[in-house]
């Protein structure tokens, strides 16, 4: 009988815990409050962590900012330029639960492969961008 599933790399617990912390530490330094959410390469929360104050409603834009970035191993930012060069898929895409455009979503990749997915919610796009770069600079430290 031929093999009948595949290996999936996917990040740890403590990687994931590292990124979100690493994520609100550059949040402080920027004077905002953030939401910060690590899923896994099949798109399962990690690791969240939530500064005091942060919007309640960016919880979950930060959950689906990391889940729309593993699942398409793509930042969330980059869909403005596709949507731009193929306007027909925003018509199909916009509506799917759990897709997120806004910045703040990106794909967490080691060795090629896409082990997980960061999103951070709860101050300006470029911040969130900012912070979730800084959570996954902490993988490098």
């Amino acid at each position: 009988m031929s093999a009948a599933s595949v290996e999936q790399r996917s990040i740890d617990w403590q990687a994931a815990g590292r990124i979100c912390l690493a994520a609100a530490e550059h949040a402080k330094t920027l004077g905002v409050k953030i939401n910060v959410a690590v899923v896994d390469a099949g798109g399962n929360l990690m690791a969240f962590q939530r500064m005091n104050g942060a919007f309640l409603h960016s919880i979950t834009i930060a959950e689906d900012k990391a889940y729309a970035a593993v699942s398409f191993g793509l930042p969330t930012s980059d869909w403005r330029n596709i949507f731009e060069q193929n306007p027909e898929l925003k018509d199909g895409l916009i509506h799917r639960p759990r897709f997120v455009t806004l910045a703040g979503g990106i794909p967490i990749e080691e060795g090629g492969a896409v082990i997980g997915g960061v999103g951070v919610s709860g101050a300006s796009e470029e911040q969130d961008e900012a912070c979730s770069r800084a959570g996954l600079d902490s993988l490098n430290s």
